[in-house]
């Protein structure tokens, strides 16, 4: 393992060992200007970026410092898990505020947690002053066969991984001045479902996608990436207890992955080895007027999250 180096004079440096100490072996080789990293011969690399940015993606009064960092990587990390990637390290960017400089230590240790979780570590990346608090995330993975959104067929069944609607619940409950209790850790810590992913991928998973701006919106996603219809049954969404079917169907920030198969899944033994459900809730079908049909539920508009409907 690279250790790092020693770094020069300098506020900004002295921010930035501040890091690395709390880090430790969870960060390699930092200090030069890029990351170095070896990849298994014939595996793909798999890259993505992803930035939270105080005011849009979070609010400071919701959560804490160290959650706000874990759930910016996290958010990366799934991107790698919807192509059934492992993630091989992470380049973080953080604009850090005057007013958010005391909490440097707790940030540092949520992005430490993410990695954590993920079995991966923290590569490199850049501090930088500004008005608003932002986390920028790119993430690296490697994968022999990586799964896109675009291989899904008709026929194939449509499936999707634990129980949706707990993080909309959080933020509705919290926008309303309310205690979320028991929806809060969805929202403040989703998973990045990265070896559920793996063994999707070895099951027959013929195309994947995370849920990250809502059940509805991202089964278009995969359907107009197919050139598919899907067709899913609302009644059959798993959901927490006491969420709102519609919440559950256009709430953002799941992290939970949409997979379909040309074969059944075992169900069973998905939940036996990683302690959440697996569900089938619909079908492919052949590229039709709608490109997704939901029986058994009134959606308004059937849209998921977009930065940039508002």
């Amino acid at each position: 393992m690279t250790r790092a180096m020693s770094l020069g004079p300098g506020a900004e440096f002295d921010l930035i060992r501040s890091m690395m100490d709390r880090w430790g072996s969870r960060a390699v080789g930092l200090g030069d200007d890029s990351a170095e990293l070896k990849i298994e011969r014939g595996d793909t690399l798999v890259v993505s970026m992803d930035a939270a940015v105080e005011g849009i993606h979070f609010r400071r009064e919701w959560l804490t410092a160290r959650e706000i960092a874990y759930r910016a990587v996290t958010a990366a990390l799934s991107d790698i898990a919807a192509m059934a990637a492992k993630p091989v390290g992470v380049l973080t960017a953080l604009t850090l505020p005057e007013g958010w400089r005391p909490m440097l230590g707790e940030l540092a240790d949520g992005l430490a947690d993410a990695v954590d979780a993920a079995h991966t570590v923290i590569r490199g990346g850049n501090l930088s002053d500004g008005s608003e608090l932002t986390i920028a995330t790119t993430v690296l993975g490697s994968a022999f066969k990586p799964l896109r959104r675009n291989g899904a067929k008709p026929g194939h069944a449509v499936y999707v991984t634990g129980q949706l609607g707990g993080p909309a619940t959080a933020l509705r409950v919290l926008a309303n001045g309310g205690d979320p209790a028991r929806f809060r850790e969805r929202l403040a810590r989703p998973a990045a479902r990265i070896r559920e992913a793996r063994w999707l991928a070895d099951h027959g998973g013929a195309a994947l996608i995370d849920v990250s701006d809502g059940l509805i919106s991202d089964l278009r996603h995969l359907a107009a990436a197919s050139e598919i219809s899907i067709e899913i049954d609302a009644d059959r969404v798993p959901k927490m207890d006491g969420v709102d079917i519609n919440e559950a169907l256009t709430g953002g920030e799941e992290y939970e992955l949409i997979v379909t198969t040309p074969t059944e899944l075992d169900e069973a033994a998905f939940a036996t080895r990683f302690g959440i459900p697996l569900t089938r809730i619909g079908v492919a079908t052949p590229r039709g007027k709608e490109s997704l049909v939901v029986q058994g539920a009134v959606v308004a508009g059937q849209h998921g999250y977009d930065h940039f409907s508002r």
